[in-house]
């Protein structure tokens, strides 16, 4: 028990929280976290299903990489990629048919991700299918704490509702002269809000600045 919990495995799960985040320090899957910010829903769903994807393809890749030959093991991560986006995709359709339509392409772009491609390479290739699930997990989860911070602000400054809930509205700011502001809708606002997420957390960690 002790050595599935080992401090190895805890630091491949907690890094990729703030000291070695995905988005902010690895400066990976930033498309999508323009893309699908906007609203809090679909950023959540989006973050859920590439922790996901990360840790099972972490797991398979792990199990498998000892029979993988060198020359073709890009190829065979994107097909396990692939068939778990799959998967995600139909589950979401079946179950989220709403948040599906709002996620459109995206889900599907999770298959050429940086983040999985990068673990997998990275990590999974070399380390047995407990600390991989565990590193896919805690990079999984760093990539959706940033996805949710962001669309928190988009959503409740830009459109005045958190998860479609009128918050704005029920505390009265519109009678007093509160007004949306649209520019958080827009793809830019979100590369911003994630600059001052960068800015703030190499301001507080001395280790990140160069």
């Amino acid at each position: 028990m002790a050595a599935l919990f080992s401090k190895k495995n805890q630091e491949a799960f907690s890094s990729p929280f703030l000291k070695n985040n995905p988005v902010t320090v690895q400066v990976l899957g930033i498309c999508s976290a323009l893309a699908v910010t906007n609203k809090l829903e679909p950023a959540i769903v989006m973050g859920l299903s590439v922790t996901v994807i990360v840790a099972m393809a972490n797991v398979i890749i792990s199990l498998i990489r000892k029979t993988i030959p060198n020359r073709i093991r890009i190829i065979i991560q994107l097909v396990v990629v692939a068939a778990l986006v799959t998967m995600v995709s139909e589950v979401l359709k079946a179950f989220a048919y709403d948040v599906s339509v709002q996620l459109s392409v995206y889900i599907g772009l999770i298959i050429t991700n940086c983040i999985l491609m990068g673990r997998l390479e990275a990590f999974a290739m070399q380390n047995g299918p407990w600390a991989s699930f565990l590193d896919g997990i805690g990079n999984g989860l760093g990539y959706a704490l940033i996805l949710i911070i962001v669309a928190f602000f988009r959503e409740l400054f830009g459109s005045g509702t958190l998860l479609n809930y009128p918050v704005m509205e029920k505390l009265g700011l519109y009678e007093i002269g509160y007004i949306n502001n649209g520019l958080m809708l827009m793809a830019p606002m979100a590369f911003f809000l994630i600059a001052c997420i960068i800015w703030v957390q190499r301001a507080k960690d001395k280790s990140l600045q160069e």
